[in-house]
């Protein structure tokens, strides 16, 4: 078993967890915290999404203009599911 592939950051979960990692882990490096971290997430889901896609042959005119809107779906997802996790254990970032 894979720990994870592209045909796994092609679809919305694996998207979605990567995306919430990276930024958790990338948003405190100097030049990356004058960016809004939404903005950052999406920047992100983007530099997932279309190599995820391009891996798997998935990756045409259709899908590329796709990914555009994709990518906000997997930004505020994962802006939202590290808030919820937050609030679960009760802390404030």
């Amino acid at each position: 078993m894979e720990f994870t592939t592209w045909g796994i950051l092609a679809t919305y979960a694996g998207a979605l967890a990567m995306v919430m990692a990276i930024t958790q882990l990338t948003k405190n490096i100097p030049w990356i915290q004058r960016i809004p971290t939404q903005l950052w997430s999406y920047v992100v889901a983007l530099c997932v999404l279309y190599p995820a896609y391009f891996f798997t042959g998935q990756l045409n005119w259709n899908t590329a203009a796709l990914i555009l809107f994709n990518g906000i779906i997997v930004s505020l997802g994962a802006n939202g599911g590290y808030e919820g996790v937050l609030k679960l254990l009760g802390k404030k970032e």
